[in-house]
């Protein structure tokens, strides 16, 4: 069987302009997968030649097994990146329209736009029209408008933007109550902390190009591990290990702490029990472990920078 999402060097032009490169990934079924990069790095477009808004200028594209996503339409849910509801209808009736353009039928569509409504805090404003909801609820209703028909395939283009602290937590719940029941959720996104709480996987385009598809724990392993000590006589047993590539001040400014990078595969225990066989008095000793947003930098930062100048 094939995967729900399948790219194959796919490559886009707008003119003499390269707007996505030789691009290459999979997505398999029931996996929550980021599509990260900086703003212009080409997500978007990716997406519309996914959805068929836009046909690739090369390569092939398979969706739900078939080349053509229209062909599937009623089993794909979609929120764009231009953001958009119909003013003089109520949160419930765009919720439920949608869902009727998906084959549902009318009192089963209302019935669960008034579900969704109330399982995602929103229930209080089933009658209310969309123009008279705050921003980050009318976005919440668009996005339960593209999955009121409980779609295999899951996109979302940058669900997080406009939302406060309170309904990005919101989004999150309602993209792993989509997994929950076994469907598959792509969404882009260039803010990697919510990636790292709820994805299984990542793919990292730059520029164009894909610089990394793979696990989170796969990302955070390109990045080395840190411990950060201080103590009499530290610097002297600890910076010069094998297992030690740099020894720096530490990078959150505490005076007096060291910051040593390690190899792949070194243990931070053994910096540990080195320390104490020395007779160290340490007074801090933290390993800290790459996030994502240092991983997103050091995979990007170049790129981004070459594509603010393209």
């Amino acid at each position: 069987m094939s995967d729900p999402i399948e790219l194959r060097n796919v490559t886009k032009n707008f003119g003499d302009f390269r707007a996505v490169d030789d691009v290459s990934f999979t997505v398999p079924a029931g996996t929550v997968c980021g599509f990260l990069g900086p703003n212009g790095a080409g997500k978007t477009t990716c997406i519309r030649m996914m959805l068929d808004i836009l046909r690739p200028t090369s390569g092939s594209i398979s969706i739900l097994g078939t080349p053509r996503a229209l062909d599937v339409r009623e089993r794909i849910g979609y929120l764009p990146e231009e953001k958009g509801l119909y003013k003089k209808m109520t949160a419930t009736a765009v919720i439920a329209y949608f869902a009727m353009l998906k084959g549902i039928a009318p009192a089963v569509a209302k019935k669960t736009a008034r579900e969704l409504l109330e399982r995602y805090g929103l229930g209080d404003f089933q009658n209310h029209k969309c123009e008279a909801l705050s921003k980050g609820m009318g976005q919440k209703v668009q996005v339960l408008a593209s999955i009121a028909h409980d779609p295999d395939l899951v996109i979302l283009d940058e669900p997080f933007g406009g939302l406060d602290p309170v309904n990005q937590g919101v989004m999150e719940e309602v993209i792993r109550d989509i997994r929950a029941r076994g469907k598959t959720v792509l969404f882009s996104t260039h803010v990697m902390s919510h990636a790292e709480r709820i994805c299984e996987r990542i793919v990292v385009i730059a520029a164009g190009r894909i610089v990394f598809d793979g696990s989170v724990e796969k990302a955070r392993s390109l990045l080395p591990t840190i411990v950060r000590v201080r103590g009499t006589g530290a610097e002297a047993a600890l910076a010069g290990l094998a297992e030690v590539t740099e020894a720096l001040p530490s990078s959150d400014g505490r005076e007096g702490v060291l910051e040593l990078r390690l190899r792949e595969g070194a243990n931070p225990q053994e910096l540990l029990k080195i320390a104490f066989e020395q007779g160290v008095a340490l007074e801090v000793f933290e390993v800290v472990d790459p996030n994502l947003h240092e991983v997103f930098v050091h995979l990007v930062g170049e790129k981004a920078r070459e594509a603010a100048f393209r």
